[in-house]
């Protein structure tokens, strides 16, 4: 059985993390997997934002260090091909270029809160528990939370957590600005499916364009991302997409996107 789901629903990749009998711990087998369906969603023309989610009760309780502890003593990463995309994001380089939404239940430790940091937009069930717990194990958290958290949160509300292990509810989740919403249990998924939808029906260029400004900003800073707005927006103008904008602003019509 795939310890990863890969579905098409229309324009949306549904990537489901598959091992809920050991509450989706990740293994390096099942990270190959989800590489692989990044990969997909980056490469595939037709697929214009992707949602990452769980079967079962919980999102994951983490890695599975038995298999992962001898990976981090050699101080790397699995080796991923030209086809692949690494779920943590840490090859700016390589980073998914399509928008991704999350929808996450139950227990999200570890890597599954990394995970969650790389996303675009994130549902959260109400029995959400978000936790870093790798001070709790004897080592700490090398996804890159000790990078996106803080910029997120700010860097004391990121030490706290960071710092103690401790959790964060749903709702405590919310108030940071880590979720958008938060759904009853059960309800997370079709949200987040909506919310995937929605953003599939904007014109892909643009959308992909926006994840790169904003990108650039975040990393290189402000100014690198001002001086690259007009020059990016040249080609995008000449689009077929950019046409059929302005044509349906004109005749007051909702626009039909093809991602040309």
């Amino acid at each position: 059985m795939a310890k990863v789901t890969v579905e098409r629903d229309g324009h949306v990749l549904l990537i489901g993390m598959n091992r809920p009998e050991k509450r989706n711990a990740l293994d390096v087998e099942m990270y190959m997997e989800l590489a692989a369906a990044y990969g997909k969603l980056h490469r595939d023309p037709d697929l214009w934002c992707g949602l990452v989610f769980a079967h079962g009760d919980h999102f994951t309780a983490g890695l599975d260090l038995v298999e992962w502890a001898p990976i981090f003593s050699q101080g790397k990463l699995p080796e991923l091909d030209e086809s692949l995309i690494d779920p943590f994001g840490l090859d700016e380089d390589r980073r998914l270029s399509k928008p991704l939404v999350m929808a996450v239940q139950g227990i999200c430790y570890t890597i599954g809160f990394e995970m969650l940091l790389t996303t675009d937009v994130r549902i959260a069930a109400s029995n959400t528990r978000l936790a870093q717990i790798e001070v709790k194990r004897g080592i700490y958290p090398v996804g890159g939370a000790t990078v996106r958290l803080f910029q997120e949160i700010g860097w004391a509300n990121a030490m706290r957590y960071l710092l103690t292990g401790d959790e964060i509810t749903a709702d405590e989740a919310y108030r940071l600005g880590l979720v958008q919403e938060v759904t009853e249990v059960g309800k997370q998924f079709d949200r987040a499916l909506e919310i995937a939808h929605r953003i599939a029906k904007q014109a892909p260029l643009g959308v992909q364009a926006i994840l790169r400004s904003a990108r650039i900003a975040q990393i290189q800073g402000n100014k690198a991302a001002l001086e690259r707005l007009f020059p990016d927006i040249g080609p995008i103008m000449q689009s077929e997409d950019a046409q059929e904008g302005i044509r349906a602003f004109i005749e007051r019509r909702e626009a039909v996107f093809k991602g040309k």
